[in-house]
């Protein structure tokens, strides 16, 4: 299609040329606002009365008495509101409280603290087995991501390492045929 061909419903074609002259004439500089829109007011003169809003008549009889300037509510630039019933504070004056002091206030002193538990030791044969369920899965997808070819022992090796390593786990596990316990002797302090 040639660069100069008139578009279907006869409106001329964009002349990129002079489009990207004006985007570069034009860089840098901030676009007009739309109309109608009020123009940006910094925080300093937020408080202050916009220009179109007409203030009040003063009633009769009280345009001859002065008026004594009156200090502003707040200090400019004070604007910010927060949520009725939070006050002065805001939510980052906010402080947690002392985990040793109970509701009331008072030291909590007889507070029992749990030990850490201990998980026992592993042995060899439980190291390799979850070393066989998880790197056999990953082993695959790295040949996957790699694009490597899928050989028998790669296959192999990674099927047969996760089923083998988790036989092995199940076979091992507990079966709850302890004998050793007595449940009739009550809780040991």
């Amino acid at each position: 299609m040639a660069e100069h061909e008139e578009s279907p419903g006869g409106v001329p074609p964009l002349d990129e040329e002079a489009a990207w002259a004006a985007i570069v004439a034009g860089y840098g500089q901030e676009p007009a606002d739309p109309p109608g829109s009020r123009p940006f007011r910094p925080i300093e003169n937020l408080l202050l009365p916009e220009e179109d809003v007409q203030p009040l008549p003063d009633a009769p009889g009280k345009a001859d008495e002065p008026k004594a300037p009156e200090p502003p509510a707040a200090p400019l630039g004070s604007s910010v509101v927060f949520a009725p019933g939070v006050g002065v504070s805001g939510p980052r004056d906010h402080s947690l409280a002392d985990p040793d002091e109970g509701p009331d206030g008072a030291k909590d002193e007889g507070h029992f603290v749990p030990p850490e538990p201990e998980l026992p030791e592993a042995d060899a044969t439980s190291k390799f087995a979850w070393l066989a369920v998880v790197g056999g899965p990953v082993l695959l997808l790295l040949a996957v991501l790699l694009q490597w070819e899928m050989t028998w022992w790669l296959t192999t090796l990674g099927i047969g390492g996760f089923l083998g390593g988790f036989a092995t786990l199940v076979a091992r596990m507990s079966q709850g045929d302890d004998e050793d316990d007595d449940p009739g002797r009550g809780a040991v302090v």
